[in-house]
């Protein structure tokens, strides 16, 4: 008798996603958060080679983009993100007052296969809730991670461990990696302020600024950088989150080439 094909179904999705996981449990790279920032870090890091696996807690990405401007579905960049759009395919659908208009739906669309395309790995419904540490000297080597399913449901579930040679937390407003580290490792004497009020002028340009390593080994890109320096919010505009992305992944790639 042949195989029914409800075991067959079954038996092959868990050979294949077991195989997958065995090649994510050892990376080069961990980006938590798939908004903006981190998918634009993903493909540039995966460009050049170096193994890449994006942990969205979500089922989707695209981070806060999918809400365009208070539900309006229109969001802007300025000038400067204009290269990082050609990387991408992404099309301006007018210049308006010296703003470049996107919609919302194509900006997370091909930030998530341009990652994808470069090499860059994306696994949704997973939930960072530590990470690894190692000593003398100090640093972040990877995370714990758990199903969000089951941090939802209020299970105690022991997490799965991810090691890795850089960890980026580009969660948004909450910071919500290096929100641990600050906790569970208080040596480190890091501090999250939480973001400022809105000041979009000042947060486009000082979150790209900002962006970098926080502690060796963990990085922050995106709005998380500004949670962790009171940097001011900028709503949707999303220059300066496509800038840091391609900023951290640039620090990262000239730290772990040394």
């Amino acid at each position: 008798m042949s195989e029914p094909l409800e075991s067959k179904i079954t038996r092959v999705i868990v050979k294949a996603a077991s195989k997958d996981w065995e090649e994510i449990a050892h990376t080069d790279v961990v980006i938590v958060g798939a908004g903006p920032a981190g998918m634009t870090a993903a493909k540039y890091l995966a460009q050049q080679g170096f193994k890449v696996v994006v942990f969205e807690r979500r089922l989707c990405f695209g981070g806060g983009i999918g809400g365009g401007g208070m539900l309006f579905h229109r969001i802007v960049v300025d000038g400067r993100a204009l290269p990082i759009l050609k990387d991408f395919g992404i099309r301006v659908l007018e210049e308006i007052d010296g703003l470049y208009v996107l919609d919302p739906v194509e900006f997370m669309a091909k930030l998530a296969v341009g990652a994808i395309e470069a090499g860059a790995k994306i696994v949704h419904g997973v939930y960072v809730e530590d990470v690894i540490f190692r000593e003398n000297p100090l640093r972040i080597a990877g995370v714990a991670i758990q199903w969000n399913a089951v941090q939802l449901s209020g299970l105690h579930v022991d997490p799965l461990f991810v090691y890795s040679r850089a960890v980026v937390d580009a969660t948004g407003h909450d910071a919500e990696v290096v929100r641990v580290v600050a906790r569970k490792l208080p040596e480190l004497k890091l501090v999250v302020p939480g973001e400022r009020s809105a000041y979009a002028e000042q947060g486009e340009s000082i979150i790209v600024e900002k962006t970098g390593e926080v502690v060796p080994g963990l990085y922050v890109a995106g709005m998380a950088v500004a949670a962790v320096y009171g940097i001011p919010r900028m709503g949707p505009i999303f220059s300066g989150m496509l800038l840091s992305g391609k900023r951290v992944a640039e620090l990262i790639a000239r730290n772990l080439s040394k």
